[in-house]
């Protein structure tokens, strides 16, 4: 049993929005290997895969309710799982990196909050 064909214009906004997706993703992958620090390595593949996500999803959603001739919303949990995990995965792996480089006494980067900071010898 095949399934009939979509639209034209079902094809077109599932192949834009599957295009738009890998290119996101993809521009956040090479952000992980382009971008000169740890620090700023992390924000693009955490932003490219949460819209990259989005936007494959939608196209997801879009492709099996007009395929099936009503609403498919389970692949939306997908993105809230991903929606969900990214941005706690990089504030968990942010604050390693902040604590690897306290130890090591890099003076670049801030104390701990909470802390008093220690006073500036620069003249105010």
């Amino acid at each position: 049993m095949s399934a009939a064909p979509l639209p034209w214009w079902a094809e077109a906004l599932v192949a834009g929005l599957v295009m738009i997706g890998a290119a996101v993703a993809a521009l956040g992958s090479f952000g992980l290997v382009r971008l000169p620090t740890f620090f700023r390595r992390i924000h693009a593949p955490t932003l490219g895969a949460t819209l990259g996500v989005w936007a494959i999803t939608a196209a997801t959603v879009l492709y099996f309710s007009v395929q099936g001739f009503h609403l498919f919303l389970h692949a939306i949990l997908i993105t809230f799982f991903v929606a969900l995990t990214a941005p706690v995965t990089t504030i968990f792996l942010m604050r390693a990196a902040l604590f690897r480089e306290r130890q090591h006494g890099n003076p670049k980067v801030p104390p701990p909050s909470g802390l008093p900071q220690a006073k500036s010898s620069l003249p105010s």
